[in-house]
């Protein structure tokens, strides 16, 4: 499914998927190593992550990164407010960019593969005028960008090595 955002019990919904060859476990372990992101987020935003390794992911796991978005240089604090492997596991923002921003993180068995879902609320300063002329194009640049990178590059090999 293309990421599509749309207005939601007073925050900006997106949701997004994906369908992948591998098993739900390979899927799972994948998305919730901290370091793919990097992986997965286009360059323009210039994203690392500060948190040493290893990090280990559970309810109340903190994690820093680093990004640049439109040019400007921020830092991000995360945590981990939800985790139930391999099914799924939610992330919210502490310190960032945006007013609000709750990640959750679905994972589905179909067929032989595995179906991932993205569901992100968020809310920023402006409102709606801020979020349809920067916000909303920027995020969905970020999610299609996720999307194809899985679809054209890892699909065969990041993931498919851990099959």
């Amino acid at each position: 499914m293309k990421p599509q955002i749309r207005l939601h019990r007073g925050a900006f919904e997106l949701r997004a998927s994906v369908h992948l060859s591998q098993n739900i476990d390979v899927v799972f372990n994948f998305f919730s190593d901290a370091r793919n992101l990097e992986l997965i987020t286009p360059p323009m935003l210039s994203f690392s992550t500060l948190t040493p390794s290893p990090i280990v992911m559970k309810v109340g796991a903190l994690i820093d990164y680093r990004l640049k978005i439109r040019g400007l240089p921020l830092r991000w604090r995360t945590e981990i407010t939800a985790w139930d492997p391999p099914h799924r596991f939610e992330d919210t923002q502490l310190k960032g960019p945006y007013r609000q921003w709750i990640h959750e993180h679905l994972f589905f068995k179909d067929g032989d593969g595995t179906r991932m879902e993205d569901i992100v609320r968020y809310k920023v300063l402006g409102g709606r005028l801020v979020n349809r002329l920067f916000v909303a194009p920027d995020v969905l640049r970020i999610f299609n960008y996720r999307n194809q990178i899985l679809q054209e590059n890892l699909q065969n090999s990041v993931l498919g090595s851990e099959s």
